[in-house]
């Protein structure tokens, strides 16, 4: 599918364009410009409403003719009747902005750490266990063995724990807790014991404060 012009685009909204316009992105070819420097996307996604990581590279993907169109919706968008309303986005200094960008390349270029001979044996499964032995030859890193988790592999420090989309994960099991929450750098994350009538009522107090609930019933 060729894209000729910004509606083309999927998740991209008529708000995002007048925001691509104020950084001087004014056509597809400029955006196609744009997604080639690295400098460039994390300026996008710093400066577009709802946009992430994810949506950035599926357009990369989508200008350059590599990919089909794919409706792209960042995690935790509300659906209403005229179609997705973004969920509230954190205020983020320039230094976490840039750091939660090269997380999200850092994480795309890590490996698929898998246990040992989990190929030999089926009762082992995927899951990551360190390799031990004297014989071992993933353990001694050897040619032609699978990856093992190193601390090179690591995320920036600066961004570590943070939600993908910038918030500070905070668990909530009451009302009570959304109170001193900070909306512009904290989210809640409601505990998994929680009931679904204490849920609404966490969510609908959550909305009256301007908080965002990062696992929200619908």
């Amino acid at each position: 599918m060729s894209i000729n012009a910004f509606t083309d685009l999927p998740g991209l909204t008529k708000e995002n364009i007048a925001e691509l316009s104020a950084i001087g992105i004014e056509s597809v070819q400029d955006l196609r410009e744009a997604l080639k420097d690295e400098k460039r996307v994390k300026e996008i996604i710093k400066n577009l409403s709802g946009v992430g990581p994810k949506t950035a590279e599926s357009w990369k993907a989508l200008v350059e003719g590599s990919a089909p169109a794919v409706e792209i919706v960042e995690s935790d968008d509300e659906v209403e009747s005229s179609g997705y309303r973004v969920k509230i986005k954190p205020v983020l200094d320039d230094d976490t902005a840039e750091g939660l960008a090269k997380r999200a390349i850092i994480s795309g270029r890590r490996p698929a750490f898998k246990r040992q001979e989990w190929f030999r044996y089926s009762k082992l499964g995927e899951k990551w266990r360190r390799p031990k032995g004297i014989h071992s030859k993933m353990k001694r890193q050897l040619k032609r063995r699978p990856p093992t988790v190193d601390i090179g592999f690591r995320g920036p420090a600066s961004v570590r724990g943070l939600h993908p989309s910038g918030f500070e994960e905070v668990m909530v099991y009451n009302v009570e807790g959304l109170e001193g929450l900070d909306p512009k750098t904290q989210a809640a994350r409601i505990g998994g014991t929680v009931g679904t009538r204490k849920k609404m009522a966490i969510e609908n107090r959550a909305d009256a404060l301007g908080i965002r609930v990062l696992n929200r019933l619908v």
